[in-house]
């Protein structure tokens, strides 16, 4: 049985390799998106490939950055293909160096460097699923990814300090720590959750808004407290006080 799931994992291995000469010319973008599309196929929908089974030693950079906004620029324009997008999304990887967070666009046998301002996947959409007697919030990000509040993808609350280079979007989900409009370009705490492979999704403003909507917000000694119902359990998240954090 071991040695048949090992078949499997080698075959789909073998089968995604490029050509030696192609290997070298995977960081170039229109060499990327024809070896992906032509390895899709032999996965069903929108499946994610195995990256974890995936090891190779070769590591090459490109020059692709995705947004605080969401949006991914190569050689400093805008990819506005959205299913090449979703395509690349599919192989995205992260790795801690010795405390340095790096991203790849990961194959069988190159990892591509990429620069990613905050989060990788951007949430634009939330809906209530009926299943029986439970009721789950799904959420759904810009590239495909589709994921349920449960207690392996709970929503937290992190600060943001852009820099210069950062894209700041009204888009985006920035909740502003200040009532100042430049305090609130310096820091800002937004909502994220995590959805595969250690990749966090940065929860679009809207999306946000409507979370509050759907949610139950209360005062709890001081605190406003967003509470959301999913999977028949309970999420509560503290909300940002800026009165309070200006005193700080």
């Amino acid at each position: 049985m071991n040695n048949n799931n090992e078949d499997i994992i080698q075959n789909d291995e073998s089968a995604a390799k490029p050509p030696k000469d192609v290997l070298s010319e995977l960081s170039n973008m229109d060499s990327l998106s024809q070896y992906l599309k032509s390895t899709v196929g032999k996965r069903e929908g929108r499946a994610i490939p195995p990256l974890d089974k995936w090891h190779p030693k070769d590591v090459a950079d490109m020059d692709l950055v995705i947004k605080a906004n969401g949006e991914w620029w190569h050689e400093g324009g805008q990819m506005t293909r959205e299913s090449l997008v979703s395509l690349f999304a599919t192989i995205l990887w992260k790795e801690d160096n010795n405390g340095i967070i790096e991203y790849f666009l990961k194959t069988p046998v190159q990892k591509i460097r990429i620069q990613v301002e905050d989060a990788p996947l951007l949430i634009n959409d939330v809906g209530i699923v009926n299943e029986g007697n439970n009721r789950w919030l799904e959420f759904t990000t810009t590239t495909g990814d589709v994921v349920r509040l449960d207690d392996e993808h709970t929503i937290t609350l992190k600060a943001y300090n852009p820099t210069d280079n950062d894209t700041i979007d009204q888009q985006t989900a920035a909740i502003n720590t200040e009532n100042s409009q430049q305090t609130a370009i310096d820091m800002q705490v937004r909502p994220y959750m995590p959805v595969r492979n250690g990749l966090d999704a940065l929860i679009g403003r809207n999306t946000f808004y409507h979370l509050t909507e759907i949610g139950e917000l209360t005062e709890q000694n001081g605190e406003t407290i967003l509470t959301l119902q999913s999977g028949g359990k309970s999420y509560e998240l503290s909300m940002p006080d800026s009165n309070a954090r200006s005193q700080s």
